[in-house]
């Protein structure tokens, strides 16, 4: 296990309790490394050599690296997602019990497992929109503490609860607040007061519970790793890391974090918008060349899509594949789908196990069950505005939309590891469907 790296995971972890926080965290980084910001809105000047970001809704972030030698360049993408299964918090939260408690109202985000969130401390992050003197300013929150918990109902009330039990969002899914009636507009103020300004000046909040448990390293040998939010935080920070090491002088090395995967992708900042396509006509644009020159590129590059995959369940074991099942500390999985739900081919394949295979990493490979569907992810989707050869990837895992979710300790470092050696290589496709990997 490299310590190093799981602590590191953790700390990026607990910093990004929302898709808002995580690319933040995510831009401090890169800013740390040298990342200049550019905006939607304004002529992008950018030269061979340097490296950029750009953020969209404060929930999505794409950044560049231009390679010096961009005369016959590609396009060599990594796309994660920084949203994760939670509650949201509706306008008018406050529901008053009778006198004697206060609940939040909200809506779930995502296909979570409602039963993990119980009876555990959780709190609220996001962010509010904060008018002040200049205009409109988004600004980031965290109400940093055991504020709120969503009680399970005592078995002695519900003699059938270990028969299996469908929880109704309205109903049982309500965390309380306060064990007295508060006023209409309670959080507005736990939220004004953290960030230092009226509540007359909030004008909307994009507010969701989080769950505060630590993260941990368990088992007999100290090989699993648990805590919220790994699919698919995991793999957006090992895919972030393994970008900031690697570069090609031929290639414009691209790190994606979309938002919204966990609810269709289809929003303005998901992987089924113009982000992603977007930002790769500027860069072609602003490096002075043509649209020729650019469907060029995109034909000859290539998308790893990192999103998270189901490891065997020890007491489930035949939920998975016969022979195309996965397990933890064994090595990034490849996944594919005959329908499609995942982008990986045979082409796709062959280069990204040569990629892992220069690496020093292992590599499994995941498909559903033939009998049961299976979930998709954001590889095809964001494949439907820019096409480029892709395969779909991820880390094993278990109890998957948990609020508390493991992986294995070793999978991590492989991840930086492989995607480090992409993004450090130069994959030369031609139309016929031969391809080099230079690096």
């Amino acid at each position: 296990m490299d310590k190093k790296t799981i602590a590191e995971l953790s700390s990026f972890i607990k910093g990004a309790p929302t898709a808002f926080h995580a690319v933040e965290r995510i831009s401090s980084i890169l800013r740390e490394e040298g990342f200049e910001k550019l905006e939607e809105r304004k002529r992008w000047k950018i030269e061979p050599g340097k490296c950029y970001y750009i953020t969209r809704n404060h929930s999505s972030i794409i950044a560049f690296r231009l390679g010096q030698d961009l005369s016959d360049y590609s396009f060599q993408v990594t796309a994660s997602h920084s949203d994760s299964p939670a509650f949201k918090l509706k306008e008018n939260a406050e529901l008053e019990m009778k006198k004697k408690y206060t609940v939040l109202n909200t809506e779930g985000y995502g296909g979570m497992i409602c039963s993990s969130w119980l009876d555990r401390p959780l709190s609220v992050a996001g962010r509010v929109i904060v008018k002040t003197d200049t205009g409109f300013h988004t600004r980031l929150v965290n109400l940093d503490r055991d504020l709120l918990m969503i009680p399970s109902l005592a078995i002695h009330m519900d003699r059938t609860v270990n028969e299996g039990h469908a929880y109704n969002k309205q109903v049982d899914m309500l965390p309380v607040l306060s064990g007295e009636a508060k006023e209409r507009g309670e959080i507005k103020r736990l939220a004004a007061k953290e960030l230092d300004v009226s509540e007359e000046s909030i004008y909307g909040m994009d507010l969701f519970l989080y769950n505060r448990m630590e993260p941990a390293v368990w088992g007999s040998e100290n090989e699993f790793f648990s805590s919220p939010q790994l699919d698919d935080l995991q793999c957006a920070y090992a895919s972030l890391m393994g970008f900031l090491s690697g570069s090609h002088r031929k290639n414009v090395n691209v790190f994606v974090c979309f938002d919204n995967e966990e609810v269709g992708s289809g929003t303005k900042q998901g992987a089924g918008s113009t982000f992603l396509f977007d930002v790769l006509w500027r860069i072609n644009k602003a490096l002075g060349k043509d649209e020729e020159d650019f469907y060029r590129a995109v034909s000859g590059s290539f998308l790893v899509s990192c999103d998270n995959a189901h490891a065997v369940h020890p007491n489930y074991q035949n939920k998975t594949d016969a022979t195309n099942c996965v397990y933890m500390n064994e090595g990034i999985v490849v996944k594919s789908h005959a329908g499609q739900k995942y982008t990986s081919d045979a082409q796709s394949i062959a280069v990204f196990r040569a990629i892992c295979e220069k690496s020093g990493v292992p590599v499994q490979f995941f498909a559903n069950r033939s009998d049961a569907a299976g979930g998709s992810t954001l590889g095809n989707i964001a494949m439907t505005q820019v096409s480029m050869n892709a395969v779909d990837i991820g880390l094993p895992q278990l109890a998957m939309h948990s609020a508390y979710e493991t992986c294995g300790v070793k999978d991590t470092e492989y991840l930086i590891k492989a995607a480090g050696k992409f993004y450090s290589s130069h994959i030369h496709v031609s139309g016929d469907g031969k391809f080099q990997i230079e690096e």
